[in-house]
């Protein structure tokens, strides 16, 4: 019976303490709420507090730093007011150096400019002085030929008749010499002349012409074989003796000028050809309008033919030789300086570059200093008068 009616009941007991039990769970929360909620109000009155001392203090803490930041920024300012004075007396002492310095190097640049521009004005005095030298003893030689020139001239016109003087064999020849000699020694200068030379061969000369090269030595002969001439054009002698003296003048002078080229053109000592003087221009036309085989033979024998007119053309041309020559030598003179002073005056203007990359960089150093001094004093001025103000405007 119990057991039935416990199976009956039971369910209900046992909804009955869960109900029980779940109005005691509830109270229990309900009770926790009140508890937690009397905790959060006293956590938030702890934190109102709390903020309210941290406030407290933090305005306590911006008082103080804003009074040391007041005495820093004095403390600041004081201090750039002195770095600005010694800065500025730092800037004057340089800047009166470097003015010392620019000066000194401007006195030094100038005491340089002046030296070298003596030594360049003496170079070019000497030089012009030696220039002036070689062009008054070249006008001096002119002068001489001009003098020589009239002198032959006025010889030409003194010359008496060749029949009264050449009256033997040896005066022919002294007569010869005499006139070559006259000729030559009144044109060309004396130490380019020798008469009576003795050759390597050992034969004599009666001239001989030191020109320079290439023309080289040339040799004169002043014998000139006129027997069979006279017999020719004698007025006494049949026309069987006038050709027979037309024949032998023919050999006598192709044997002449054999005799030239044999003796006096040697390689490597005289020119490559000789010349026959001829002393008489009647003489000196009859062969060349007579005998062209004779011209033509002494062109192959390389032995020329000259009277005292064509002696004298030959003469001026071998004139003209040695004072081209001598020209020659002092244009190389001349250019010799004109070379060193080319070369003074590449070292002048090397010189006068690197002074003037010097001058500009000193300038431009100056300049840099300068502009650093300003930035230097437009920061302290933007220090103590924009920057410092703006952050005390947003501090306070």
């Amino acid at each position: 019976m119990w057991q039935n009616i416990l199976i009956t009941y039971l369910p209900n007991f046992v909804l009955l303490a869960a109900l029980l039990w779940l109005f005691r769970l509830m109270g229990n929360l309900k009770e926790r709420e009140q508890s937690n909620q009397a905790s959060r109000d006293a956590v938030m009155q702890l934190l109102r507090d709390e903020q309210h001392h941290q406030q407290l203090q933090r305005t306590e803490f911006d008082e103080h730093q804003l009074k040391n930041l007041k005495t820093i920024i004095e403390s600041l300012q004081s201090g750039m007011q002195d770095i600005r004075l010694q800065i500025t007396s730092v800037l004057t002492a340089n800047a009166t150096q470097l003015g010392q310095q620019l000066d000194k190097l401007t006195s030094d640049t100038d005491a340089r400019l002046k030296e070298i521009s003596g030594q360049v004005e003496k170079r070019l005095t000497e030089g012009f002085e030696k220039t002036t030298a070689t062009f008054t003893d070249i006008v001096k030689r002119l002068a001489l030929i001009d003098a020589a020139q009239q002198k032959i001239t006025d010889l030409s016109n003194n010359v008496i008749s060749l029949q009264e003087i050449l009256t033997d064999k040896r005066s022919r020849g002294a007569f010869g010499e005499v006139q070559l000699s006259a000729l030559i020694h009144n044109v060309i200068p004396a130490e380019h002349i020798k008469m009576q030379y003795t050759l390597s061969n050992g034969k004599r000369a009666d001239c001989i012409l030191f020109l320079p090269e290439p023309t080289g030595n040339i040799v004169i002969d002043a014998k000139f074989p006129l027997e069979s001439f006279q017999r020719l054009y004698n007025v006494d002698s049949t026309e069987a003796e006038r050709n027979l003296a037309k024949q032998q003048f023919r050999i006598d002078i192709k044997k002449h000028i054999k005799d030239i080229a044999e003796k006096y053109i040697i390689p490597g000592e005289t020119a490559d050809g000789a010349l026959m003087f001829i002393p008489a221009e009647a003489v000196f036309a009859e062969i060349h309008g007579h005998y062209p085989d004779l011209v033509e033979f002494s062109h192959k024998s390389k032995v020329w033919m000259v009277s005292p007119t064509t002696m004298m053309a030959i003469l001026t041309t071998a004139r003209a030789v040695i004072k081209d020559a001598a020209t020659r030598e002092q244009v190389h003179i001349i250019q010799e300086h004109l070379l060193m002073l080319s070369k003074d005056f590449e070292r002048f203007q090397i010189r006068m570059d690197n002074l003037a990359k010097h001058i500009n960089q000193a300038h431009s150093d100056v300049e840099d200093v300068h502009k650093s001094s300003k930035k230097i004093l437009s920061r302290f001025a933007s220090i103590e008068q924009v920057d410092l103000g703006k952050q005390l405007e947003t501090t306070e």
